[in-house]
């Protein structure tokens, strides 16, 4: 079946075992391990019977555990482990959990993680897995920017569009995706390749605009059509002002909120920038708007500066809020301690550029 606007599968779904080892050997799946596969009623049978298939080719044992719950960006925070009795010793068991839906913001995951487990997410389209491979590179890449950015105190993004904010960090751990599992606690996306960390509590101040061609990807899949102004103050977003994108935003944190008084949906998240060559920023025109193609692509695309709302638990904060909303925004200049890495949208410390590989 297609869709109007969507663009068709155009993989050799025959192809996705060889890309499942190859991203099992990249996460350094090996014998003797045990591979443990978290999905749900949703999940596409042929990314398990591929995942089953890898692990074996490689010697692992592998098993799948199903549950009864469809997290995703805009469900995020539910605890879809360690509900039932003994699912959580189980998968703190395993060396491998590969988890086809979106983990983020559970306790459980921090107990797997604590535990020294790797942790592989894999939630996007087969045409996306092929594209979205890790290049050679991109984690001595993600790895330097990880480093950067765990050293910097004062950060400040500018744009002309208007933007002009400034923050503190150091309160929150940066984290770091290159697009496979291989570090013990560990925690990765297919199709990674990008950092982010939460400011400070409190330390983020200014102005941020976005402006037509930013995307809104979570909790819509769209380009930004009509400049939205936001006002910051002390960490919170104090002011939303604009056309559609300002109404859709306003209502998405509104509908979010615990009660009248609740400020959170409101608060600065995960701030950071993508790396990834393989990731285009035009994906969304050229394949429609079905989020399953675009869950990492759009987050990762290199030079984007990623703005957000909402929780801070991943990062061991109090905020687990619903009302999260991640805006990738083009052409921002990002200076970290007075150094300018990102200008305009285009990445200019060497370091962090990475040639991109074309697929046949």
């Amino acid at each position: 079946m297609t869709h109007a606007g969507i663009r068709v599968q155009e993989m050799n779904p025959a192809k996705l075992t060889a890309l499942y080892k190859r991203q099992f050997e990249m996460s350094k799946v090996s014998a003797g391990e045990t591979v443990c596969c978290i999905t749900d009623l949703t999940t596409r049978r042929e990314y398990i019977q591929s995942a089953f298939a890898a692990a074996e080719s490689l010697g692992a044992d592998v098993y799948e555990m199903c549950v009864n719950s469809v997290p995703s960006w805009t469900k995020v925070g539910v605890p879809t482990v360690g509900q039932c009795k003994g699912t959580l010793e189980a998968v703190i068991k395993a060396d491998l959990v590969v988890v086809f839906h979106v983990p983020l913001f559970t306790r459980w995951l921090k107990d797997v993680m604590e535990a020294g487990a790797r942790v592989l997410m894999i939630i996007d389209a087969p045409d996306e897995l092929e594209q979205l491979m890790s290049p050679p590179g991109l984690k001595d890449a993600c790895k330097y920017a990880h480093e950067l950015y765990s050293n910097t105190t004062d950060v400040h993004v500018t744009s002309e569009a208007g933007t002009d904010l400034r923050y503190s960090r150091g309160q929150y751990p940066v984290m770091t995706q290159w697009g496979f599992a291989d570090e013990p606690g560990h925690f990765d996306h297919w199709g990674g390749g990008h950092i982010h960390t939460f400011p400070n509590e409190g330390s983020a101040n200014g102005t941020v605009v976005f402006q037509p061609g930013d995307i809104v990807i979570l909790p819509y899949c769209r380009y930004v059509v009509d400049p939205v102004h936001l006002v910051v103050e002390n960490g919170f977003i104090t002011s939303i002002e604009g056309g559609l994108d300002a109404k859709l935003m306003r209502d998405w944190l509104e509908d979010n909120k615990e009660g009248p008084d609740d400020r959170d949906p409101y608060a600065l998240s995960h701030l950071g920038w993508g790396l990834n060559p393989q990731a285009m920023w035009h994906a969304l025109a050229l394949n429609g708007d079905l989020p399953e193609r675009h869950r990492a692509s759009m987050r990762t695309f290199p030079g984007n500066f990623l703005f957000s709302t909402g929780p801070n638990t991943q990062g061991g904060g109090k905020r687990a809020t619903r009302g999260h909303y991640d805006v990738p925004m083009r052409d921002c200049t990002v200076a970290l301690d007075g150094k300018t890495v990102i200008e305009k949208g285009r990445i200019v410390d060497p370091k962090m550029i990475v040639e991109r590989i074309k697929i046949v």
